[in-house]
């Protein structure tokens, strides 16, 4: 028996309920994610089931993509481009974990720094305290953010 996660669930009735509201940005951003899903579940030599640990990381890169797509629509003055990826992006930060502030991961990284004695090493360091660090970030930080914190506490 195969069991769907709840993430999947919600997203699934929650896009029931934006075409019955007719919300024309939540849904076809839940379309879009939810076939991102799916398209994640075929990927690889097998096809499976994603748990809700991989939705969330298939909705972090989704938003990423959103956030980057924005940037690049604001540079290049095309501001009703990145209003529609940035209310997208709003759709997804519902189905994400809270987001960390600055101070918790400068919080986090010292005591993944202090975890792996990495303070005397320096910036040979880095992959050992990215390692330590990495899962308690997944999907509530841009890894860019933390790799700098990290670059700023070895430094």
């Amino acid at each position: 028996m195969v069991v769907m996660s709840d993430l999947k669930d919600r997203l699934r009735s929650d896009l029931t309920a934006a075409i019955k509201a007719r919300d024309e940005v939540r849904s076809s951003t839940l379309r879009m994610v939810l076939t991102a899903v799916s398209n994640a579940e075929v990927a690889g030599k097998q096809s499976r089931e994603l748990s809700d640990e991989d939705v969330v990381d298939v909705l972090s890169s989704e938003a990423k993509k959103r956030r980057e797509a924005a940037e690049a629509f604001e540079q290049a003055g095309r501001t009703e481009m990145a209003a529609k990826e940035r209310a997208e992006s709003e759709v997804l930060a519902d189905y994400l974990p809270e987001p960390l502030t600055e101070q918790e991961i400068a919080d986090l990284v010292t005591s993944a720094i202090a975890q792996t004695g990495a303070r005397e090493e320096g910036m040979r360091a880095m992959g050992k305290v990215m390692g330590a660090i990495s899962s308690q970030v997944k999907g509530r930080a841009d890894g860019a953010v933390v790799a700098a914190e990290v670059r700023r506490q070895l430094a």
